[in-house]
């Protein structure tokens, strides 16, 4: 067995969250919906930042029921204590000897990608239902990759002769 350790840091994350709520309101921009425009897009206003954080913890619980026959998990508390800005989301995964660490940062790259669109799900469900979807199809990808990612394992190789 071997442990692989992945680190998200959540400003990164909440950054990806208000720059996509950001384009995509952008891009829905018409002459007459600049307040609904406004509305769709999170900023660091404590009503804003206080729901994207309550979200992204509860796509970074959900990541970790994912993932859940390869967390290394020694915490036996919880809390629903909103989670700090300077936080970092830490995943210890106790992954086979022949996983293939050629995948290491698909699974982070996937795990970021994961929290980002679940986040950006609760805050278009609450702001503009409409655009809500897309990002539902995109944090489903994303959890397909990473699960393809955790899966893959390096073939075997043959020692011949002794050492």
């Amino acid at each position: 067995m071997q442990t692989i350790e992945i680190t998200l840091d959540l400003s990164e994350i909440i950054y990806d969250i208000q720059n996509k709520t950001y384009l995509t309101g952008k891009c829905r921009r018409s002459d007459s919906n600049h307040e609904l425009v406004a509305n769709m897009q999170a900023n660091d206003d404590d009503e804003n930042a206080n729901q994207v954080l309550r979200s992204i913890s509860m796509a970074y619980a959900m990541l970790k029921t994912k993932l859940g026959e390869y967390l290394q998990q020694t915490v036996t508390k919880s809390s629903n204590t909103l989670i700090d800005t300077d936080a970092r989301l830490s995943l210890s995964l106790r992954m086979p000897s022949n996983y293939n660490l050629a995948t290491l940062d698909t699974i982070t790259a996937a795990a970021h990608q994961y929290i980002v669109s679940s986040a950006v799900v609760d805050w278009f469900t609450i702001t503009h239902k409409t655009d809500a979807p897309e990002y539902t199809l995109l944090a489903e990808s994303s959890l397909k990759t990473m699960i393809e990612a955790v899966s893959k394992r390096c073939r075997p190789l043959r020692r011949i002769g002794k050492e």
